[in-house]
């Protein structure tokens, strides 16, 4: 009998150790918080334009914790749910054109209340 299946997303943030509250992150860092060689970590820059770590003196690599949850969900995306590197890519970037489809709705929605309230003022 099959088992019931459980959200990867909350099982894998459970086997992840948590992220430390720092600034900055050496690559042997997000190596060890994403279980991922560092190998891995450079190709995957290569592949996926949004990781895109500071740069510094001898191209040391700084990743920001923002870096390190997109590292968390593209291991994610490629060994638990068995995207292939260019699946991985689209599903990220439909990530980003939902967000900024929601972004842009809350603008239009904004711009709508601004300009009733313009022909308000020009009526009285």
């Amino acid at each position: 009998m099959l088992e019931p299946q459980t959200n990867n997303d909350v099982q894998e943030e459970c086997e992840l150790p948590p992220i430390p509250s720092k600034r900055y992150f050496t690559i042997g860092e997000v190596s060890e918080l994403c279980e991922v060689k560092p190998h891995v970590l450079r190709y995957w820059e290569q592949e996926f334009s949004q990781l895109k770590p500071v740069k510094r003196r001898g191209n040391r690599r700084y990743y920001q914790r923002h870096d390190v949850l997109l590292v968390r969900k593209i291991r994610n995306l490629l060994y638990d749910q068995g995207f292939t590197i260019g699946g991985a890519r689209l599903q990220l970037s439909g990530e980003a054109i939902k967000q900024d489809s929601s972004q842009l709705h809350l603008v239009l929605h904004q711009v709508r209340v601004e300009l009733e309230d313009i022909l308000k003022f020009l009526r009285h």
